[in-house]
């Protein structure tokens, strides 16, 4: 069983019996605010969640930590953590050495990829959770990407999600056998400040996610790179106090 603050089944129970639920879900989890409210979602929605993490080598290792207190407050069946040694392919700033960009203009990026974009990330990532999940017997698994507020990476895309699920019910025996195969992108269409909101309701505790590119040593977030402006301008949208500590200043209370 599956709880943060709220309750699982009495948070569901406005819309299904216990009964009615889904079994077993997996989300794949970063630690972010994000990954964070769509596993709070998943939990909400299946009787029981499993989580998957990665270290591929990022720069900001911090998120993993949070991945496990998100997990382990969240009472997750499972929690796995693979190793996949993206750095030793580089070509993105999270993973090789290229300065993560800052103070950058949102609308300078627009159609542009910023360095930041791992490549084929959240295809490995989807993949290998495919690969447990038809291992476990799960047929839904969770991400959560969105297009709404994302900085540009082709791999959170709406045509992605879509593509990548019709392929696991090809490239799989157990997708070949039933065709169930779920790929569940939740907060797809929603801004971060929605994303926030959401995430309040069902419980998340926002103090244990990270979001920072490029952290310090004792993990504190720069406040200057794309992800921690995104995360910033989102709890400045939602009107809900932003608990993180940035570098330099004074946490909020």
């Amino acid at each position: 069983m599956c709880a943060f603050r709220f309750n699982c089944i009495n948070g569901y129970g406005l819309m299904k019996q216990k009964g009615d639920r889904p079994k077993t879900a997996l989300v794949l989890l970063s630690g972010g605010i994000d990954s964070a409210t769509t596993l709070a979602i998943a939990c909400r929605d299946f009787r029981q969640v499993d989580a998957l993490s990665f270290r591929y080598g990022q720069r900001h290792f911090h998120e993993l930590k949070a991945a496990r207190k998100i997990a382990a407050a969240g009472k997750i069946r499972c929690h796995q953590i693979l190793d996949i040694p993206l750095e030793k392919i580089g070509g993105s700033a999270l993973t090789a050495d290229i300065p993560v960009p800052k103070d950058r203009r949102r609308e300078s990026g627009g159609s542009r990829i910023p360095v930041t974009y791992v490549p084929a990330r959240n295809l490995i990532f989807l993949s290998l959770a495919l690969a447990w999940a038809e291992t476990r017997n799960i047929f839904d698994i969770f991400i959560g990407v969105n297009h709404m507020d994302y900085s540009g990476y082709p791999d959170c895309r709406p045509a992605f999600i879509e593509t990548f699920e019709r392929t696991a019910n090809l490239a799989t025996r157990a997708g070949m056998k039933s065709g169930r195969f779920r790929v569940h992108a939740p907060l797809m269409d929603l801004s971060k400040a929605d994303i926030i909101h959401q995430g309040a309701a069902l419980g998340v505790d926002f103090r244990k996610t990270h979001s920072c590119y490029d952290p310090t040593a004792a993990g504190l977030a720069c406040g200057r790179c794309d992800s921690c402006r995104i995360r910033r301008k989102g709890f400045q949208e939602s009107g809900i106090t932003d608990p993180t500590e940035y570098a330099g200043e004074q946490p909020a209370h």
